[in-house]
């Protein structure tokens, strides 16, 4: 399974940005899919999902309201609507798979659930 980030890049506080994510090599609309952000010095956290269904997806408390995910199951991607960026939202961010979730429509947000990787991509976000 490959996945591939792209849509990073500098963009002022207040602005919008959006991430996507395309998944090759294996059953995309089976897996619940994820989207996590590491900034330089700090661990890879959470910052949304969304479930096999795509009924379900959940936030961090740090993006809610402010980042939205969606799944497009005909065209293999995820994606992650960015508005009110943050001079904290920097980071890199990653497209996490799970490719074994317990119900189509779980939404697990701990780490050790994913086991396939975007090469991130950098966001920046300037004040």
């Amino acid at each position: 399974v490959q996945l591939q980030a792209s849509g990073g890049g500098l963009v002022q506080a207040g602005g919008s940005l959006r991430l996507s994510c395309a998944v090759s090599g294996g059953t995309f609309s089976g897996y619940a899919m994820a989207w996590f952000r590491q900034a330089p010095g700090k661990e890879r956290d959470f910052v949304a999902v969304i479930s096999v269904s795509g009924r379900f997806t959940n936030y961090a408390d740090s993006v809610k309201g402010r980042f939205i995910i969606s799944r497009d199951n005909a065209k293999n991607t995820v994606s992650l609507q960015m508005s009110s960026l943050k001079p904290e939202d920097t980071a890199t961010y990653y497209c996490a798979a799970d490719r074994d979730p317990p119900h189509r429509d779980t939404v697990l947000t701990n780490i050790r659930w994913f086991e396939h990787w975007g090469q991130g991509t950098l966001v920046t976000v300037s004040s």
